[in-house]
């Protein structure tokens, strides 16, 4: 019975004396860097959103509560019935070329390779997405197939939660989880105060303003968590309010016009505040009548920031009695974030030869 099993189950011997004694040489390859974003439906239909929710949804660091009873929520009432309704939100902010995600994803990606290539630092870029496609798994195995040995992670979140950053962390691991021969791994953990992220954002609102004058307050409006998970410990909120700090003093005197709220509440529990939403209808009715919003917790524009901010709380801020409302666009493929991705990356593959 052991024999039989052996012969079945066990590798054959490997003859030492048939070995080289000379292998090839192997080249280092080029530096792969993997862009991770959230996630985004193929196309605004339900079916597409129903089948990317599912996936999003049931992510247990995206919803922290028992998966049994999560999924009996999440199957038996949210996916029949939120695709239909995202649908067509879905199809306000679709662009020609695609999801306005992955297309400013692509974009960003694109602006990196020929900024670092342009400065004599070769790299491979992919984009790969937590959620859907193009899969972290698809963008990892194009790296690997141009040679890539050594890759750096970099989740598009400036700002550290578990449910983004940490999730896409989980997701390139256990990909390599799968490997015999892994590539090395670097990943960036945060980059909320990185200066060439803090310059793009201020470059960003003093263009706007010296083309179309300030506004009374200017919002930034981060995406929000529950407030146990700070209280668990999560470094989300702090990471936030250290943006707003640098963007502030970046602005000079102008930073006083700089306030913060948390957008994209989900579900009864108590959330980060001040909301977004409930703030400007507040200013409103006040008396603010100009206010500007921008999002930096979000660098490439997508659902919660064209239909939720440029949308929602556009009618919000004017059904309420204001009477100027901005949107400010996320960074996308901005010259001035370009060039401060880039050096983020640069300095992240210090030392790995380029």
């Amino acid at each position: 019975m052991t024999k039989l099993f052996a012969s079945r189950y066990l590798p054959e011997p490997v003859d030492p004396h048939a070995l080289s004694l000379d292998p090839p040489s192997r080249q280092a390859g080029p530096v792969g860097v993997l862009l991770v974003n959230l996630g985004t439906p193929d196309e605004p239909s339900a079916k597409a959103i129903r089948r990317y929710l599912a996936e999003f949804l049931s992510d247990p660091r995206v919803i922290e509560i028992p998966q049994w009873i999560w999924q009996f929520i999440l199957r038996g009432f949210i996916l029949t019935r939120r695709p239909q309704a995202l649908a067509p939100l879905y199809q306000k902010i679709w662009l020609e070329q695609g999801s306005p995600l992955l297309v400013w994803s692509q974009a960003q990606a694109r602006g990196v390779q020929q900024q670092l290539a342009d400065s004599g630092v070769p790299v491979c870029v992919e984009v790969g997405m937590r959620y859907g496609s193009p899969s972290i798994a698809g963008a990892m195995d194009r790296l690997r197939a141009s040679g890539c040995e050594r890759i750096l992670v970099v989740p598009m979140y400036p700002q550290y939660a578990a449910s983004t950053t940490a999730t896409a962390v989980d997701s390139v691991n256990a990909y390599a989880g799968k490997l015999r021969n892994q590539p090395e791994l670097r990943f960036i953990k945060r980059y909320h105060d990185h200066p060439g992220y803090i310059n793009a954002l201020t470059q960003q609102v003093q263009q706007y303003w010296a083309g179309h004058g300030k506004p009374q307050r200017l919002l930034l409006s981060f995406h929000g968590l529950p407030r146990r998970t700070i209280e668990q410990g999560d470094p989300y909120h702090r990471d936030c309010m250290e943006t707003a700090k640098r963007l502030k003093q970046s602005l000079g005197a102008d930073g006083e016009l700089v306030h913060i709220a948390f957008q994209s509440r989900f579900g009864a529990e108590k959330w980060l505040e001040p909301y977004t939403e409930p703030t400007l209808r507040e200013w409103a009715r006040q008396g603010i009548t100009q206010v500007d919003v921008m999002c930096p917790g979000f660098l490439a524009d997508c659902l919660e920031t064209r239909e939720e901010i440029e949308m929602q709380c556009r009618d919000a801020f004017l059904a309420e009695g204001g009477k100027q409302f901005r949107y400010l666009p996320c960074l996308n493929d901005d010259p001035a974030w370009i060039r401060g991705l880039a050096d983020l990356i640069r300095q992240h593959i210090a030392g790995w030869q380029v």
